[in-house]
């Protein structure tokens, strides 16, 4: 019988194969983001997307965007330093609603949620295999699904 591993360590190893580890990584961001600017802040902006190593931000008021744009760099630092390497260049900020959910899965229709090209399946299938607790497997196939959906969700939508 073979040792057990850390799921922590599976996780890990699936994702860097799934080269999904650096999107979940920048999107951590998304739940820390009280966190990270503050309470004050995170009522006014919130993170909308992450493209080509730009943080777009929605906020909420023209004072707070000229605001925020005097914050910049300091904003950057924090951002880079939890992300614990410089992940994102630039950021920029628009006027936008401010949703009291900053998870990045609430503007994901449902039906786009299912769709994930064969390739992808098939990889995901051969590191599943690996996993010998169904329960674990049919949970792990669930993230990994949903994982790959939203990062082809954003993908395939533009930056408005």
């Amino acid at each position: 019988m073979k040792k057990p591993r850390l799921i922590g360590s599976i996780l890990e190893q699936t994702l860097k194969s799934l080269e999904l580890d650096v999107s979940l990584k920048n999107y951590s961001l998304f739940g820390a983001w009280e966190e990270i600017v503050g309470e004050v802040i995170a009522r006014q902006a919130q993170p909308r997307s992450i493209r080509n190593r730009i943080l777009f931000i929605d906020v909420t008021h023209p004072t707070w965007v000229q605001q925020l744009q005097f914050l910049k760099s300091n904003l950057l630092q924090k951002i880079n330093t939890h992300l614990g390497e410089p992940r994102i260049q630039d950021i920029r900020f628009r006027l936008g609603k401010i949703e009291s959910s900053s998870s990045p899965l609430r503007n994901v229709p449902l039906p786009h949620m299912e769709k994930c090209d064969e390739a992808m399946l098939q990889r995901m299938e051969g590191l599943l295999k690996k996993i010998e607790d169904e329960e674990m497997r049919k949970a792990l196939r669930s993230v990994f699904t949903r994982g790959a959906a939203l990062e082809r969700y954003r993908r395939e939508k533009k930056p408005e």
